[in-house]
């Protein structure tokens, strides 16, 4: 039990921080896991920690999450940016096909090439907000980009970012048009298998719970930061950091 439980927290603080940070929760999700070989980990332990980090999301931006009931627009729009990852992620998960995807060297390279991206994404000038720019064809433009997240190393807050820096929104509000678009693709994901919780033992959904609840501490913490991040800083860390990890990862694969 305390070794599940320092593997659960070892994960959680890998979700909660990786998940709204450009740098793929699922790749470093997958390697923790491959180089350790975590017993924790499992398909219900990645439930709550995505549940956590749901959790986290709603209740950081409760306040906008009211107000989207008087500004119904804003709601369609994070609906329809919504729309083509559900479809496509529910394609490769019922093929399975999404498994062939999780391996070491796939990340290596999709970290590295969409680390370059971020990059010159970021350097784009800005004359674009949230409030008056952001229109059914941006948002269409933000949520195909958002299908590659559905590949690990991608990075889903790193992908959507990304192309809403190329559209010239500024850096907070391309973090706040990521963090709503997360909100129907944590659901997603966390609601995907929670009919087998029943089928599971006490100490599995006791255990779920503390990784739900860490999870979310770890998100809320995350989020936090890095809007206030966003708002004085360049991506330029988050860059080096994917090509460091993408150079490790490919020395690893091929030497």
């Amino acid at each position: 039990m305390l070794q599940n439980f320092i593997e659960i927290f070892i994960l959680s603080a890998i979700q909660g921080i990786s998940e709204f940070l450009p740098i793929s929760s699922s790749a470093h999700l997958i390697i923790v896991s491959y180089l350790y070989d975590l017993k924790a980990s499992s398909l219900l332990i990645d439930i709550g920690l995505h549940l956590g980090s749901l959790f986290a999301i709603l209740f950081f931006f409760r306040k906008d999450l009211i107000d989207l009931k008087q500004n119904k627009n804003l709601l369609k729009l994070i609906i329809i940016g919504s729309i083509p990852l559900i479809i496509f992620g529910y394609i490769l998960y019922s093929t399975e096909l999404i498994h062939f995807l999780r391996n070491i060297e796939v990340i290596a390279w999709t970290t590295l090439f969409f680390g370059i991206i971020l990059y010159f994404a970021d350097q784009r000038k800005v004359d674009q907000n949230i409030s008056s720019n952001l229109s059914i064809k941006s948002i269409i433009f933000i949520g195909l980009f958002q299908i590659l997240a559905l590949i690990p190393g991608v990075s889903r807050a790193g992908i959507t970012i990304t192309a809403a820096r190329f559209l010239k929104f500024n850096r907070v509000d391309s973090g706040k048009i990521s963090f709503l678009l997360s909100i129907p693709a944590l659901a997603g994901a966390s609601f995907l298998g929670l009919k087998d919780l029943n089928n599971e033992s006490l100490e599995i959904n006791m255990l779920i719970i503390i990784t739900v609840v860490l999870s979310f501490i770890f998100s809320y913490t995350t989020i936090k930061f890095f809007l206030n991040y966003l708002n004085k800083f360049s991506l330029n860390i988050f860059v080096i950091y994917r090509l460091i990890i993408a150079l490790i990862l490919l020395i690893i694969i091929y030497f």
